[in-house]
């Protein structure tokens, strides 16, 4: 009895210790399960964090990125409409010179008929005149009409000096444009003339000591651009003067000057007088190197005349000593632009 019931207390014993073995492994086995659930949602977050800010860093590039190109493309459209801007100057130049080239080569023709046929005239004339010696004897002459209206025109070259200052721009220009026509057209071939105002500025500055070509399409292009050819001035013409003198006189030109004006402010007409006697010198015939002619504009009525008589005064003097002719104008003010 008592070894069997010894052998049934070993039997619950060592079922007791396996049960309790079991349970612990089992209750190790749902510990570990339990922590392990607990530990994976903090590394899930850790890692969402992480993706969210690198996605948020990405998308500040992608703006950064974006606004730069947004920039690019507004500085690209810019310079393409500069370089489209600057390609049609270019083509509106190259027009202008083709224009230039056009002009200068219809010059350049017009400028050797010309001089054919000043080379007809002049040999048609002497044969003329030399038939006329046959017929009418030894003394003939031929009538001398080389001047109109007291004004000679029988220079081969000839040089307008002109005031360009305020008075004269905004009030006698008009008139201006027609006398110098009316100049020209007295004068209708010329071996050469040329431009200025009365500080010696040339309208066409490449031709400083050449003379511009006498063809028609010369002469209008001077007048056209003489409508708003303002260069400063002084009022004085010595200076105009002096240079046309110092650089076109040569021995044996016949060249006369047209100073076109309206008043000399200069300090002294006794000072330019001598200025231009030293440098118009006369010949061994008392004849000087050119001839001076000019044309004086009236001022208007409210303004101030003393200017005005100084220059009528002064180019009196300067014609009268110099072979010219001095005309004074007394227009109405009805020829203001």
């Amino acid at each position: 009895m008592k070894r069997s019931r010894l052998g049934r207390r070993d039997v619950e014993v060592f079922s007791l210790s396996f049960l309790d073995a079991i349970c612990c492994g089992f209750g190790a086995v749902i510990l570990l399960l339990v922590l392990t659930e607990v530990g994976e949602p903090v590394v899930f977050e850790k890692t969402r964090e992480e993706l969210e800010g690198r996605v948020l860093k990405l998308q500040e590039e992608l703006f950064e990125i974006r606004g730069t190109s947004e920039v690019l493309n507004r500085e690209l459209k810019a310079r393409r409409v500069q370089l489209s801007e600057e390609q049609q100057k270019i083509a509106r130049l190259r027009g202008d010179l083709s224009a230039a080239k056009g002009q200068f080569e219809s010059s350049r023709k017009d400028a050797e008929v010309a001089n054919e046929i000043e080379g007809r005239l002049v040999s048609a004339q002497q044969d003329l005149t030399e038939e006329m010696k046959r017929l009418l004897g030894a003394q003939y002459r031929r009538r001398d009409d080389s001047a109109i209206g007291g004004v000679p025109v029988d220079s081969e070259y000839i040089i307008f000096i002109i005031d360009t200052s305020g008075s004269m721009a905004n009030y006698a220009w008009p008139l201006m444009l027609r006398k110098m026509q009316e100049v020209l057209d007295a004068h209708p071939t010329v071996k050469g003339w040329q431009v200025m105002n009365d500080e010696g500025g040339y309208m066409y500055p490449s031709y400083r000591g050449r003379w511009l070509p006498d063809t028609p399409g010369q002469r209008k292009l001077v007048l056209d651009r003489l409508r708003d050819w303002f260069p400063f001035s002084n009022s004085s013409p010595v200076e105009g003067i002096v240079e046309a003198i110092r650089t076109y006189y040569g021995t044996g030109r016949r060249i006369s000057l047209y100073v076109l004006g309206d008043e000399f402010t200069g300090p002294s007409v006794d000072s330019v007088v001598r200025t231009v006697d030293m440098v118009n010198r006369e010949d061994k015939s008392g004849r000087r190197r050119v001839r001076i002619h000019a044309i004086g504009f009236p001022v208007r009525p409210d303004a101030p005349q003393y200017t005005s008589i100084r220059f009528a005064t002064l180019m009196r003097i300067l014609c009268d000593r110099n072979g010219g002719t001095f005309v004074g104008l007394n227009e109405p003010g009805t020829y203001r632009r």
